[in-house]
């Protein structure tokens, strides 16, 4: 079995403790750091996606997956240049004012981070200025991702949606909205680029968007 593979297995089999010694394997094998991120762990991290889609497994199972690709990553960093990392874009991501709901948005930023996104995480109850703040501060962010898990906090959730819609930097992002009481209808309706039901979805729809 080759070293990248053993990667994948571990990454999927959400095994933290073995995951970095697995990585630095395969480096010292000559295997490239950015074939071990991509086919080692950024493809295991899809396929765990699917599975959770599928519900063949649950948020637990994700979250140790994510934790132990989190650790291979910390392994391969040194070895990767500055350009391979973080390559597929920038997102800013919280969950809106009024909303202390943090699991969801957690594993949405663990996800995304896993498809190659660098993720600035603003937190629970986030201010609609400070939204807009973080994305005039980043000005190579190119998603901001909102959350809203009670239906109590959807008029905020609507409210952010058209302060992001009325800036100038609007042309320059995409932005992507989800939580329980959300659905596609209701992202149409508020003027949100992308609505995703789950985590894994919001990884895949991630790409999309800023291919």
């Amino acid at each position: 079995m080759s070293q990248i593979q053993a990667v994948a297995d571990a990454v999927c089999a959400g095994k933290a403790k073995l995951v970095g010694g697995l990585v630095q394997e395969a480096l010292d094998a000559g295997c490239e750091p950015l074939e071990i991120l991509n086919s080692g762990m950024i493809d295991a991290m899809g396929i765990v996606g699917e599975k959770f889609k599928n519900n063949e497994i649950f948020v637990p199972e994700m979250l140790v997956a994510a934790r132990a690709m989190k650790k291979g990553v910390e392994v391969l960093k040194p070895h990767l240049s500055a350009g391979d990392t973080g390559t597929a874009g920038k997102m800013i991501l919280g969950t809106v004012a009024g909303d202390l709901h943090d699991i969801g948005k957690n594993l949405v930023g663990m996800m995304i981070e896993s498809a190659g996104f660098e993720v600035i995480d603003l937190g629970v109850d986030v201010p609609i200025e400070k939204f807009i703040e973080a994305v005039k501060e980043n000005p190579d962010v190119n998603l901001v991702g909102l959350s809203a898990l009670l239906t109590t906090t959807m008029p905020a959730l609507r409210d952010t949606v058209k302060a992001l819609n009325e800036q100038d930097f609007r042309s320059n992002i995409k932005i992507m909205v989800g939580g329980a009481p959300i659905t596609q209808e209701f992202a149409d309706e508020i003027g949100a680029d992308a609505y995703t039901a789950d985590a894994a979805s919001a990884a895949q729809k991630a790409k999309e968007l800023v291919a």
